[in-house]
């Protein structure tokens, strides 16, 4: 069941993605990165097992926010793609003062929401600022690289529009691999068994090199829709 629920997952959060974008444009993204950020903040703590190996929950919208980057990166700018990683900041800072604001009311008698409350989110500010930390890094890098690649195979072939796949999947591959291996150290070294530390960062992987894999048909589509919203004026709801 864990393993089909993945897939829809996916599948739902990806397509997500593109309808944002196909009817808000830039706003869209950005909406999607902040609320992306801050559900795979609850999200990760849930530790659950899937195609054999043990994973985190939150790998799937972690993923999101590279796709989220790569559209705003091909399709708009350089700019916006790194204006969405601020967004995606802002919003998990803005979410960890909220999370342990709400820990230090004082519950009426009636209250049954509290020690659900406080299990969760006691959790939360290591796992959030590790998050933060490695999302800083790795999107800015993400950003930073697939316009490096865009230059060479630009330079390299002179075309602009081809090889997407190859600075998607060149960029995102590679800042998969610094996001799972720091975010792996920072938030679960001292709380997992190394064997179960392998496990995440293993699986976490495999993840990402499979949703990176498939995040590259929504970009193409995205371009589509990019080229159409220029050819039609702009008439989805928003230019």
């Amino acid at each position: 069941m864990n393993e089909l629920l993945l897939i829809v997952s996916v599948l739902l959060i990806f397509g997500s993605v593109l309808v944002a974008y196909m009817f808000f444009g830039r706003a869209g993204i950005y909406c999607v990165s902040a609320l992306a950020t801050v559900f795979a903040n609850v999200e990760v703590v849930i530790l659950i097992k899937a195609f054999g190996m043990e994973q985190t929950l939150g790998n799937v919208l972690f993923a999101a926010t590279f796709l989220a980057t790569d559209i705003l990166s091909e399709c708009e700018s350089k700019a916006s793609a790194n204006k969405a990683v601020y967004i995606g900041i802002f919003s998990t800072l803005f979410f960890l003062a909220l999370s342990q604001l709400w820990m230090l009311f004082d519950p009426s008698e009636a209250d049954a929401s509290m020690p659900a409350v406080n299990q969760l989110f006691s959790q939360t500010p290591r796992l959030v600022v590790a998050s933060l930390a490695v999302y800083a890094v790795s999107q800015f890098f993400d950003v930073w690289l697939y316009h490096k690649w865009w230059s060479f195979t630009e330079r390299k072939f002179g075309d602009k529009k081809k090889y997407l796949w190859l600075r998607n999947n060149g960029s995102t591959l590679v800042s998969q691999l610094i996001n799972t291996l720091l975010f792996t150290t920072l938030a679960f070294a001292g709380t997992y068994d190394f064997m179960t530390l392998l496990s995440i960062f293993g699986s976490g992987y495999v993840i990402f090199v499979f949703t990176s894999l498939l995040d590259t048909p929504v970009i193409y589509l995205a371009r589509k829709v990019k080229e159409y919203k220029i050819k039609s004026g702009g008439s989805l709801l928003v230019k």
